[in-house]
């Protein structure tokens, strides 16, 4: 009997341990971009932290890492076919790499643009041409795949699909766009259709999914141009939804506390919040252009939201009433990851990597360092837009075909 209580300590740790080093998924395991890891630098060297490997073979493209089982998984281009690529955390090696579909072209940068999202054994994956995937972590062998334009009615959208799937219980969540139903449930073993949103029809963009729980019924909540929506999660059937004013492209996940759904976009938009309400009920708390946030994304830490403002510059705004609280333009536009009491600011135009204290008081920079090498394949209208993540005392970074793995564990 003692042995066996060891034994089940034993595992449980190991699986505690393992869930604080995996990052399985866009914004994390809680979808809240907020890394798990404690004990971090607060303050870099002069020449940044210590790199531990750099991997140049990524192919080109936006893809974010998605970590497990002392793997990284990412998607890149290569001579015109993309491919999911598994890499070791541990020194950087390639491991394993299969095709998933054909290249996407366009003038802002070729490639994939959503991060692949791991449940147990097997990594989902959706390409930039509407290409839903799903392969065996271990060795990259195909388990099935579907297509969102030619089975589900779908659309690519000018920049190509840029979501990242969501893994709910025993479904795939993804947005094909389109009169037949703009989201899809796919079983997430077979791949067959468990249900489409036939009266939510709108376009895809470029937002990923979210789950949330309101009055005691599971939804999900997608972006859309002209909608934010809420839709049953049993069987699809719309539930909610309020007009939003995109223009061009909206991108950022929303984002969901008590009851309240905050979103934003770039392209002079600004950001707005709701309160959802009995009955499908939808109340408009603000809506106000503190924070343009175009694709670096926001991130909500107690009552605050930070991120980067198209007008302004990194921002902090008070979640409940939409009230700016500071600003500052000492970094150049670009992403941000929170992990141990400090946010990760990534400017996208020179590569520079800012460490500040995530406060409401104001920008407080305690460290910066500049990546390098940085990739020759970008195209002129491209930037460094792949958002960072700090897992298992690693800080993980990519330029194009470069992926970077630095040391920030203090």
């Amino acid at each position: 009997m003692k042995n066996l209580i060891i034994i089940v300590i034993s595992l449980t740790t190991l699986s505690f341990a393992q869930a604080q080093t995996d990052w399985p998924r866009w914004r994390g395991p809680s979808l809240n971009d907020h890394s798990p890891d404690t004990g971090l630098l607060k303050k870099w060297p002069k020449e940044g932290p210590e790199q531990v490997w750099l991997y140049k073979n990524a192919g080109v493209g936006y893809s974010g890492p998605a970590i497990s089982d002392n793997k990284l998984f990412t998607m890149g281009e290569r001579k015109g076919e993309i491919y999911l690529i598994a890499i070791s955390t541990e020194n950087g090696k390639e491991i394993w790499s299969k095709r998933i579909g054909k290249g996407f072209k366009n003038n802002w940068g070729n490639g994939p643009r959503g991060t692949p999202t791991i449940d147990e054994d097997r990594a989902y994956v959706l390409g930039p041409n509407g290409e839903v995937a799903c392969l065996k972590t271990k060795d990259g062998s195909s388990v099935w795949s579907v297509d969102l334009v030619d089975q589900f009615g779908g659309k690519v959208p000018f920049w190509g699909y840029s979501e990242s799937v969501l893994i709910d219980g025993k479904k795939v969540l993804c947005t094909p766009g389109g009169k037949g139903g703009a989201i899809v449930a796919l079983d997430k073993l077979t791949g067959k259709k468990l249900w489409q949103s036939e009266n939510l029809n709108d376009s895809a963009q470029y937002s990923s999914i979210i789950p949330i729980t309101h009055e005691g019924k599971s939804q999900y909540v997608q972006l859309f141009m002209k909608t934010l929506a809420g839709i049953d999660a049993n069987n699809g059937q719309l539930l909610w939804r309020t007009d939003w004013n995109g223009r061009t492209a909206v991108i950022p996940t929303p984002i969901y506390k008590d009851g309240r759904i905050y979103i934003s976009s770039g392209y002079g938009v600004g950001c707005k919040m709701i309160r959802l309400g009995k009955g499908g009920k939808v109340e408009e708390e603000y809506n106000n252009d503190t924070i343009i946030n175009h694709h670096g994304g926001v991130i909500l830490i107690g009552d605050h939201l930070y991120g980067h403002s198209d007008r302004g510059g990194w921002k902090c705004q008070n979640f409940a009433t939409g009230e700016e609280l500071w600003k500052s333009k000492d970094l150049g536009k670009g992403a941000i990851h929170y992990a141990d009491g400090m946010l990760y600011c990534l400017g996208e135009s020179d590569g520079t990597i800012a460490l500040v204290k995530a406060s409401p008081e104001g920008w407080t920079e305690s460290s910066r360092f500049k990546l390098s090498p940085q990739t020759k394949l970008r195209k002129p209208s491209g930037k460094i837009w792949t958002h960072p993540v700090v897992i298992g005392g690693k800080l993980y970074l990519r330029d194009q075909e470069i992926i970077y793995c630095y040391n920030v564990k203090s």
